[in-house]
């Protein structure tokens, strides 16, 4: 099942990096807030029409979980919207590695301290180095795309 699952997320990282490139175009033309909302009415008829015919769940326990807990909705939306924000201004490589070391530096202080009830995973070197190699190629990936934008510009001067 471990590998199902691996295989699952690593589709998803190629949906959402295809998502990145097209809501970043979108974007242009429809605005960033119009197009992020298009992304959530579309992703809520989906979602609603598989709660429908395949929910196992309570969506009413919504209103019984604790506040904090409903912040995560907000936090979903606020990482679509900046990414739809940066796709267009440093590329889409670049915007997902940015989001990934995002995720990889909390992900390492909720491990570490282990908040919001999971499991407490002490920071070790490995992780602290792969921590840092995930920056330094964010950098490399950066400079990178500003190098090559600034040729493309000089070519078509």
């Amino acid at each position: 099942m471990g590998i199902i699952m691996i295989l699952f997320t690593l589709f998803g990282g190629l949906t959402l990096s295809a998502q990145s490139s097209i809501n970043g175009t979108l974007s242009r033309k429809a605005g960033t807030f119009e197009t992020t909302l298009l992304t959530f009415l579309t992703g809520t008829m989906f979602l609603a029409i598989f709660i429908i015919f395949f929910g196992q769940g309570n969506v009413l326990a919504i209103f019984e979980a604790p506040k904090w807990q409903l912040s995560a909705a907000f936090l979903g939306t606020l990482y679509l919207l900046l990414t739809v924000m940066a796709v267009p201004r440093i590329g889409v490589i670049a915007t997902n590695i940015a989001g990934i070391s995002g995720q990889l530096v909390i992900g390492v202080l909720i491990d570490h301290f282990g908040w919001f009830n999971s499991l407490v995973i002490a920071l070790d070197m490995k992780r602290a180095f792969a921590l840092l190699f995930m920056i330094i190629a964010l950098y490399f990936i950066y400079k990178g795309n500003k190098r090559s934008s600034k040729e493309t510009v000089a070519q078509h001067i």
